[in-house]
């Protein structure tokens, strides 16, 4: 058996998340259906699985297969099955050895805002509209102490066994134009903690909470004292780092020293 390495994007929009699910239309599912087409049943593995709705543009998938195949011909056939909402960026041959979800080193994600009272249409499946200014330096203070190796209880929706110890290496929140940009990268994410923390950012940026707040939620450990979660068509995985291909910040954050 061969394994290979695909490298996806997708609008989420229409989708009830990338993980397969029976009755619901899902990324996995479109992908594999599409896959075996061309080699017969495939099962794959997937370094993040986004929830309903959430976007990517750096999803890493893996899978093996004893056919031979050629990866530029199947990346193109995948792309005339699966339409305009899932983009097959790559297809190569991986280590036999390598696995789109243990193999990684980490996961990056953005979020997008539009703060203004007139939303922009073309920007409503992938940006969330607020229609009031936000203190963007604030929420970016905000998230100083959430850097680092802690319990994220207070931000994850708890799942049976699972833990919640995150280390984050890096988050920040910046002005992009007239978008309020976040971007957050970790060893891993637990359920819903990306939007979690952006939920109690929001709340800072419109002034219903104090700056230090997130320190505090974070430290209580204590889901029922958080904001909730984000709406996610705000969300996008942009990134997944593994051994030699390292997640780095991006610019903005590590031109801060």
């Amino acid at each position: 058996m061969t394994v290979y390495r695909l490298d996806l994007a997708y609008d989420g929009t229409g989708f009830h998340g990338y993980a397969r699910q029976p009755g619901a239309r899902t990324v996995q599912g479109e992908l594999e259906a599409a896959l075996a087409l061309s080699l017969g049943p495939v099962e794959t593995a997937v370094a993040g699985r986004t929830d309903r709705g959430v976007h990517a543009t750096a999803q890493v998938v893996s899978f093996e297969t004893d056919r031979p195949l050629d990866p530029d011909r199947l990346r193109r056939s995948l792309n005339r099955l699966l339409g305009p909402e899932i983009a097959v960026v790559r297809i190569a041959e991986a280590l036999p050895t390598f696995h789109a979800r243990f193999s990684a080193t980490g996961r990056a994600y953005r979020y997008l805002v539009l703060d203004r009272e007139v939303h922009d249409p073309l920007l409503a499946r992938t940006v969330l509209h607020v229609p009031e200014p936000l203190d963007v330096a604030a929420m970016d203070r905000a998230v100083a102490p959430l850097v680092g190796e802690h319990d994220f209880a207070a931000f994850c929706r708890r799942r049976e066994g699972a833990s919640t110890l995150r280390r984050v290496r890096w988050a920040g929140w910046r002005r992009a134009g007239e978008l309020a940009e976040f971007s957050i990268g970790a060893t891993a994410f637990c359920h819903q903690m990306v939007r979690s923390i952006v939920a109690a950012c929001l709340d800072v940026g419109l002034g219903r909470l104090p700056e230090h707040a997130l320190g505090e939620l974070l430290a209580s450990r204590d889901r029922s004292l958080g904001r909730g979660a984000a709406p996610p068509h705000g969300l996008a995985l942009v990134g997944v780092g593994y051994p030699g291909e390292e997640l780095e910040a991006p610019e903005w954050i590590e031109s801060r020293g």
